[in-house]
């Protein structure tokens, strides 16, 4: 690459210094889009959703780990409550869902061997590859494939080759990497190929999918979940609602929802504001009636983020990021430089009347904007 020269005054200078501090400092900043509230009352699953809907936004979801500690650190006492997620009984009402969090199932992106799913064996929920898939019992056992954010080991994969069930598998991946590997750009990429041709040919591997009947209460697609195995009742035949067992590690178990438990609310901070607007117009109005555009620091905001943006009337909204001439970088309105990206491929033009904006549809992935346009937009509530 050729080596760029340019002068910088004494301003500039200060600028680039107060940047780099902040790139050191932006692992730490954290915004959280949600607050949990636990309610000691006692109420039946339908009472508590009605009183989380009248006083916050709803029963409480929960996105991931760090979610679930959350919720756990707001609780007032170590008992059994009630969460924002229900069963729909039935054969037909199940979803399919990839066990890493963020990670959206798509019908288009699949890779089904012929005849598959068949649910020959009802229920098979989860989901074995040799090359293609076949949907298996959940309490098949198999050797796995783990994905590592953190790339321990300079590996993104690793293959366990002790044979467990698929909740057990997803249990291991967890607690010694980050999950079952899931998604096709993980499951067909080169690395995960090689090891898969290389250790472990012709083998039945579990992978990060699988299928129930549970919904959240508020509509969102998360596939987060914790179950008590001990404890826990599928809810294929007769409506169950879960609890978050705060004496087991917050783990969670399903009872009859017409019992009565104490429950977490959540209050979302995001608001969508379906009007059109320039990307300045869209600034100005959330700091005037709210407090911000909104900003996204990892992948549990950006999955936030894009639940609202399902909702919109235009093709993207806006966020609160723009590219800063003066510094050559992308910057949020909170002038934190930019530590978690999800741009698409092509999407990002660095030019001086550029904003960012998020996708409303497909990956919700962000592409650059001219601040002219005018779109919807989201804002971060006081």
């Amino acid at each position: 690459m050729k080596e760029k020269s340019f002068s910088c005054d004494r301003a500039t200078m200060q600028w680039s210094l107060f940047l780099l501090l902040l790139m050191g400092q932006c692992v730490f900043i954290t915004c959280h889009l949600h607050e949990y509230h636990f309610i000691k009352e006692q109420m039946s699953w339908d009472e508590a959703r009605a009183y989380c809907r009248e006083k916050y936004t709803d029963l409480a979801k929960v996105f991931d780990l760090t979610d679930m500690r959350r919720l756990q650190d707001s609780a007032q006492s170590q008992t059994e409550a009630w969460i924002g997620l229900y069963s729909e009984p039935g054969r037909d009402n199940r979803r399919w869902h990839w066990s890493l969090p963020g990670e959206e199932y798509t019908e288009n992106k699949t890779c089904w061997e012929a005849g598959e799913p068949n649910d020959g064996a009802y229920p098979e929920n989860c989901v074995m590859k040799k090359d293609k898939w076949a949907d298996y019992s959940c309490t098949s056992k198999f050797q796995f494939i783990c994905y590592d954010e953190m790339m321990k080991n300079n590996k993104t994969f690793h293959l366990i080759k002790t044979s467990l069930t698929w909740t057990q598998a997803q249990s291991y991946c967890r607690q010694h990497h980050t999950d079952l590997a899931s998604g096709l750009d993980q499951i067909y990429s080169e690395e995960f190929k090689k090891l898969q041709n290389s250790k472990a040919p012709k083998v039945n591997l579990w992978i990060g999918l699988f299928r129930d009947s549970w919904r959240w209460s508020d509509g969102s697609n998360f596939s987060f979940r914790y179950w008590d195995m001990d404890s826990f009742n599928d809810g294929l035949n007769n409506r169950t609602c879960a609890t978050t067992l705060l004496e087991r590690s917050g783990r969670w178990s399903s009872d009859g929802c017409d019992q009565r438990k104490p429950f977490f609310c959540y209050d979302d901070k995001l608001i969508l504001i379906r009007e059109n607007k320039t990307w300045e117009e869209a600034l100005n109005y959330c700091r005037q009636k709210h407090h911000d555009l909104v900003s996204i620091s990892n992948p549990e905001e950006q999955r936030w983020v894009h639940e609202r943006a399902k909702n919109a009337s235009t093709p993207f909204v806006w966020l609160g990021l723009r590219y800063g001439c003066a510094a050559r970088l992308w910057l949020w309105v909170t002038d934190y430089v930019v530590c978690y990206e999800r741009w698409a491929s092509g999407g990002r033009t660095e030019d001086c009347d550029m904003s960012a904006a998020m996708t409303t549809g497909g990956q919700h992935e962000w592409v650059s904007q001219r601040k002219n346009e005018t779109f919807n937009f989201i804002c971060i509530k006081h």
